[in-house]
């Protein structure tokens, strides 16, 4: 619980030109000219976009796959927002600084529970429909682990996402083909890989540099030049070779920020679901989630003899927050020499299931469970990135006129472990709060100068590097860490490093290059994270550190890229409990460099 983080100033040394650092890629051959380029199509990107664009700006969406192909479809379980009787905001602030573990920005988490429930009216009146109670028309509510109130709205049963998604994309289609009063308009380029940030001679934001991935308006490298840049990249889940993310995750937004000078945080916080489908001991990339909200509504968690295993474990049992339940059942499958446990739901009745949860049944149909007459085999797997690039009150990052919001972003509501459902309330408040920022810079008249060419091109490991990033951070990354595990890893993945010892061989640039550049960046300055804080807390699990260090730990580690050596990772810690704003970073002394990725 921490003070507020206001002010916009960014650092110093974040002037200059072109970004340090960039991708081995083709110069662009087309541009397109806008005032805000936002780089992601899920609720915070589209939210972000449609903000501005009614504001009166010209904006374009670059997305990586189309409009609605993020990650906020495969959102199950709901909205949390105290919009229920007896509920209230600071009952909501009071469960998400539980679950942040003491990491949480309080001004931050405040701002997000006092203005979620508006927040989320206004996104039924963009046309998303929301479940309602039978004959009262009120929205339905139900509850997940760490909240001790019903406050999760959803729709569709378990479809909550995808409606969310389907109600945006509706209206930055409308927003597209007839503009907006005020003269705002949306242009979208689908199949796009963002590549790196444009800067001026200045040091400010220029745009983004892009590639199309044949399916889109333009072929090849391009760019969008834009005095704002947006990210709302999504996760980056596909570092694990398990997870819910779907394909597209791969820590794009936070890599391109790495490369262009911003600080990250919080980054070793990845929280794994607990209940995620289990399909075998090898299997690889997305995989079916069980929402908490199943648990919500009465299921329980059992081991391989049928024994509710989080009972007295905690006082929300298999409703504790989602490390704990993770943690719960990790040493479970430990004690008995399994790989999964089971969550039993059968008692809810073919029809319940069918009414409530019917994305659920079909997937676990699909895979030869029917969860009506028999409990589902489920085993933790990588969810959702608490830390990313670290921003203020506004969403602006180190970098002017780079903002950041959603899963990529690290806002400090989230500390070291997300309270269920907070992440699309989150998208939605920071979104409009970032949007409001970006109209107001707008409405100052100043453009920055053309983007200035130039940087050290980083060389792309091959293709096949994505499988082995993924096999390192599951072997020594994943839900249980260690000091030996962290070091393993992070020597492998220098090694997959085309710079490290001094190889400047380069694969040839293409979106796999690419993405795999970018998945082992962020999985570099994740094991360096996790090595750094020897303690456990919230989902950073440290066997050899089987405690909270509150006297040493209780702060967060910031990382940059060192623009001299790419190979080289500067990692430092806050003073005291505090997440200071961004206008305080150039004023904390600098720690020894962790490690080299």
């Amino acid at each position: 619980m921490t003070g507020p983080r206001t002010g916009p100033q960014q650092h110093a040394s974040q002037g200059g030109a072109f970004p340090a650092l960039r991708l081995a890629a083709p110069e662009p051959s087309w541009a397109i000219e806008a005032d805000v380029a936002v780089v992601g199509s899920g609720v915070a990107g589209l939210t972000a976009a449609l903000r501005c664009a009614t504001a009166g700006l010209r904006v374009v969406i670059v997305t990586k796959a189309l409009l609605d192909a993020g990650s906020t479809r495969w959102a199950q379980g709901g909205i949390a927002a105290a919009l229920g009787e007896g509920d209230s905001p600071e009952q909501h602030l009071a469960d998400t600084l539980v679950a942040g573990a003491g990491l949480c920005d309080e001004t931050a988490v405040r701002l997000l529970v006092e203005e979620g429930p508006d927040a989320v009216r206004r996104l039924i009146d963009s046309g998303a429909v929301f479940d309602t109670e039978p004959g009262t028309g009120r929205i339905e509510l139900t509850r997940e682990g760490g909240h001790h109130r019903r406050r999760i709205a959803h729709a569709g049963g378990d479809a909550t996402g995808a409606e969310i998604s389907r109600a945006l994309v509706a209206a930055v289609q409308d927003v597209r083909a007839s503009g907006t009063p005020g003269g705002g308009s949306i242009e979208t380029v689908e199949h796009a890989l963002v590549l790196d940030l444009l800067k001026d001679a200045a040091g400010r934001t220029a745009g983004v540099s892009l590639h199309v991935m044949g399916e889109g308006q333009h072929d090849g490298v391009g760019a969008v030049h834009a005095p704002a840049v947006v990210l709302a990249t999504g996760g980056m889940g596909q570092v694990f070779s398990a997870t819910t993310n779907p394909a597209v995750s791969t820590g794009d937004g936070v890599a391109l920020a790495l490369r262009a000078g911003a600080e990250v945080s919080d980054l070793e916080f990845v929280q794994f679901h607990p209940t995620v489908l289990y399909l075998g001991s090898d299997a690889e990339g997305q995989q079916p989630l069980i929402s908490e909200a199943v648990r919500g509504e009465g299921a329980h968690l059992v081991d391989a003899d049928g024994v509710r295993f989080m009972v007295g474990r905690h006082e929300l049992a298999e409703l504790a927050p989602r490390d704990i339940v993770a943690k719960g059942i990790t040493r479970r499958c430990q004690e008995q020499g399994v790989e999964h446990v089971y969550l039993d739901a059968r008692h809810f009745g073919a029809r319940m299931w069918a009414e409530r949860f019917p994305t659920i049944l079909a997937a676990c149909r699909a895979h030869g469970i029917d969860p009506v007459t028999e409990p589902i085999p489920v085993a933790p797997a990588a969810h959702y990135a608490s830390g990313g690039v670290r921003t203020d009150l506004a969403g602006r990052t180190t970098v002017p006129g780079l903002y950041a919001c959603g899963e990529v972003a690290c806002t400090g509501v989230h500390g070291a472990n997300r309270l269920a459902s907070n992440s699309l309330l989150e998208g939605l408040v920071f979104a409009e709060r970032i949007a409001d920022s970006v109209v107001g810079a707008a409405s100052d008249g100043a453009r920055p100068g053309p983007p200035v060419a130039g940087g050290r091109e980083l060389p792309l490991p091959p293709a096949e590097a994505r499988g082995a990033v993924q096999r390192v951070m599951t072997r020594g990354a994943g839900v249980l860490r260690s000091a030996e595990s962290l070091a393993t890893a992070a020597a492998e993945l220098a090694a997959l490093d085309p710079a490290e010892a001094g190889a400047v061989k380069s694969a040839e640039p293409g979106t796999e290059t690419w993405e795999a550049a970018n998945l082992r960046l962020v999985a570099a300055v994740l094991v360096a994270a996790a090595r750094r804080r020897a303690e456990t807390r919230g989902c950073h699990w440290r066997e050899d550190h089987p405690d909270s260090d509150d006297s040493r730990w209780r702060r967060h580690l910031v990382v940059t890229l060192d623009p001299g050596d790419p190979r080289a990772l500067t990692v430092r810690t806050t003073d005291g409990t505090g997440f200071p704003p961004v206008a305080d970073h150039a004023a904390k002394p600098a720690a020894e460099p962790e490690e080299t990725p």
